[in-house]
């Protein structure tokens, strides 16, 4: 059996325990119900964290080797980030919506910084479709995906640099802020959204492969029509 099956079927399988965990603990004392879309906020949110950091590293050690297989790992990285941060800003305006009576203020350090992080990496992918030369869309990428990393401590570290509506992480060293029920919820979740990302960046990153092969297979130039052919040569016998 192929790998990517085994872990395709490793994060189904935790994905279902997680959404079951999330769906069967008691209602939360304040949130209610509504406590359970955290099961899905907090998760997208680290992942995206997650595929940013891959993506710089990716294009840092495209940088140092040349390999661009680390290229297309650190593309496919951005493509899951993006998703997962537009997944976490839906959800955090679902969530927002009925606890805080407002689905988004721009005063709050974490939207706005999160809003930002996701326009950049938008920029990111924007810039990779703009270049033909895989060498040079490489470079640049690395280099943007190597600076725009620098966003993902702020994005995390601004719910405490800043008291804004936002609140502080839940698990902190010093221990979980939730209960029990919750917590195991929570981390079934970071595992599954984890393993989800692992299989999609693998499965993307073999595609984008594939389209670089094929976009230079169809930008090689074989000159102008005709010019294999050669002219037989006359009074020669064969």
């Amino acid at each position: 059996m192929k790998p990517r099956l085994i872990f395709s079927g490793l994060a189904g399988a935790v994905l279902a325990s997680g959404l079951y965990l999330a769906a069967s603990h008691p209602p939360d004392s304040f949130q209610g119900e509504f406590a359970r879309i955290i099961h899905v906020h907090v998760p997208a949110a680290w992942v995206a964290f997650l595929a940013f950091g891959v993506t710089m590293v990716a294009g840092l050690v495209w940088l140092a080797t040349k390999n661009y297989t680390f290229d297309h790992i650190a593309s496919a990285s951005a493509e899951l980030g993006v998703l997962f941060t537009s997944l976490a800003l839906v959800t955090g305006m679902l969530w927002g919506d009925v606890v805080w009576g407002k689905a988004w203020d721009w005063g709050d350090a974490r939207m706005a910084s999160t809003a930002l992080m996701f326009f950049v990496y938008i920029g990111y992918l924007a810039l990779r479709r703009s270049i033909d030369d895989s060498e040079a869309r490489a470079k640049r990428a690395a280099v943007l995906g190597s600076i725009a990393f620098l966003q993902v401590p702020l994005v995390y570290f601004s719910v405490t640099i800043w008291r804004t509506l936002h609140p502080t992480p839940s698990i902190r060293p010093d221990g979980p802020s939730m209960p029990t029920e919750q917590l195991k919820a929570m981390l079934a979740n970071l595992a599954a959204y984890t393993l989800v990302y692992v299989v999609f960046v693998v499965w993307r990153g073999q595609q984008s492969s594939q389209e670089t092969l094929l976009e230079e297979r169809d930008n090689f130039d074989l000159g102008p029509a005709g010019t294999a052919i050669e002219p037989p040569t006359l009074g020669t016998t064969t």
